[in-house]
């Protein structure tokens, strides 16, 4: 497998920078498709990970999936 040969300006950026660049690089993307998609907070030693409420896509049934109104 080969690598590039100069990889220092990658191993340079920290996480968020990769994440960005990488969901960015698309030749249709744009800025809103790195915004931040979860919220991580940390409680008493626990860390809780919820989805932003202005998340774009959002976990739960599927289209065409049938849900109860009693698991709403």
């Amino acid at each position: 497998m080969s690598t590039p040969d100069d990889t220092s300006s990658v191993d340079e950026m920290s996480n968020e920078e990769k994440r960005h660049d990488q969901l960015t690089s698309a030749p249709d993307a744009t800025e809103a498709d790195a915004a931040p998609r979860i919220e991580v907070s940390e409680h008493d030693g626990n860390t809780r990970i919820d989805i932003a409420e202005d998340a774009p896509v959002r976990p739960g049934p599927g289209p065409g999936v049938e849900i109860d109104d009693d698991e709403v």
